[in-house]
């Protein structure tokens, strides 16, 4: 399909051809991810899913697209100074992979709480790491220092031209592969992808739908466009979309051209890297997953439509997914912990452990109380961790300690930040 770019404002700081060029740019240069359909996640949110795993790239994350566009641009003067970055994760590691690649020296300015497993994949590509401050804000003096000082060339993570048609070939991948796509749902932190992906596609398909998600924690992009106070701040899974200052240029095109920002909140985050996992074997980190918490928490706004949206990282910690999965076992009934009143005598234990096991329950833990507990001298509480099949196989396992006399009630049942 040709590009038709009558319908798209004169203005805009990047424009349809812009986005083809980097594609040729691009092409061979980083992966051609695929587009695929999600049947299992389709029937849970009631329209047709598709998924671009931009998480299978070779950082795992769409942020290699800008970063080689920008890099391969440079004059040879440029080149032989060096490139700066300043980011806590994905961008590092898109600038020091193709700097590596291209011969260019790279400086990555991250914060010193930055994880040391992102640290030491972003250093492994060659970069030089420079630690400074808590979060990515305290690292702009020093970046400018290394600017003003070293001549390094700063390569922004989204408000640079090159960047945003970098990350808008996603855009012509999917109107390619997706065949009549109703609506694309698109993670915004800087708004960098979300820009490039809207100029592509609504010149090619006016009629689509663009949707923009942000966490409700961080709404600085939904805040710019609608003229509010900005309001971002506080801690998230959806880091890599954790941005407090949208950019100028991005904001510019998504005023223009993206019809509808959602804000989701962090539970909805945290369901959505879970169900993910679960139900499409696909690995993302918040930000990568913010699509999917977009129809989990407005799912009237798609219902029977056609819609993709972008997994455009898989970047998170081995112990925070383990975290999120376990967190959604609980919050779905299949992992429960009982506390039982028994009388402390010989062959209490083995009676729940029979009980339970009778049930088809699963005992992962056991921790026995006598003397810590607000009990009688000749009683001890028991905690069992159960793994079950579902809310009613709960209420069975506990139906049958009430046939015994045996007391028993779930602990921690409570809907926590995860709940859906």
């Amino acid at each position: 399909m040709t590009t038709s770019p009558e319908t798209l404002p004169a203005d805009l700081p990047v424009t349809p051809e812009m986005v083809e060029d980097a594609a040729r740019l691009l092409d061979g240069a980083v992966l051609r991810t695929p587009l695929i359909e999600a049947p299992n996640l389709s029937a849970t949110l009631d329209c047709a899913l598709s998924l671009k795993l931009e998480n299978l790239q070779h950082t795992s994350s769409f942020k290699v697209r800008g970063s080689f566009v920008k890099l391969q641009g440079l004059t040879g003067a440029e080149r032989r100074r060096g490139v700066v970055a300043m980011s806590a994760g994905n961008h590092a590691q898109g600038v020091a992979y193709h700097a590596a690649r291209l011969g260019i020296p790279a400086t990555i300015v991250m914060p010193a709480t930055t994880p040391f497993s992102k640290v030491e994949r972003t250093r492994a590509h060659g970069a030089r790491i420079v630690l400074e401050g808590r979060t990515v804000a305290d690292c702009v003096a020093r970046t400018q220092a290394l600017i003003d000082g070293e001549g390094l060339v700063p390569v922004h993570p989204y408000d640079d031209p090159d960047i945003i048609r970098g990350q808008g070939t996603l855009g012509l991948e999917i109107d390619a592969d997706g065949g009549h796509v109703d609506s694309v749902i698109v993670p915004i932190g800087g708004g960098g992808m979300m820009a490039g992906m809207a100029v592509a596609l609504k010149a090619r398909r006016p009629d689509i739908r663009m949707i923009g998600v942000q966490v409700d924690s961080y709404p600085s992009m939904y805040d710019a466009v609608k003229g509010l106070p900005n309001r971002a701040g506080g801690s998230t899974l959806a880091e890599g979309i954790a941005v407090k200052e949208p950019g100028v240029l991005t904001r510019r095109i998504i005023a223009a051209l993206v019809d509808e920002i959602i804000l989701v909140p962090e539970r909805a985050i945290e369901r959505a890297v879970q169900l993910l996992v679960e139900q499409q074997r696909v690995v993302a980190e918040g930000a990568g997953a913010a699509g999917i918490a977009a129809l989990l928490h407005a799912p009237e706004r798609f219902a029977g439509q056609s819609v993709a949206t972008v997994i455009c990282g898989g970047n998170i910690d081995s112990r925070l997914l383990s975290s999120v999965l376990m967190r959604g076992l609980v919050r779905d009934g299949r992992l429960i912990r009982l506390r039982l009143e028994i009388h402390d005598e010989p062959g209490m234990l083995a009676t729940v452990a029979e009980t339970i096991g009778k049930t088809g329950g699963n005992i992962v833990e056991v921790l026995h109380q006598r003397m810590f507990q607000d009990t009688p001298i000749k009683n001890a509480d028991l905690d069992v961790v159960v793994e079950t099949r579902n809310p009613a196989h709960v209420d069975e396992i506990l139906a049958r300690f009430v046939e015994l006399g045996i007391e028993a009630r779930l602990l921690g049942t409570e809907a926590g930040p995860g709940s859906g």
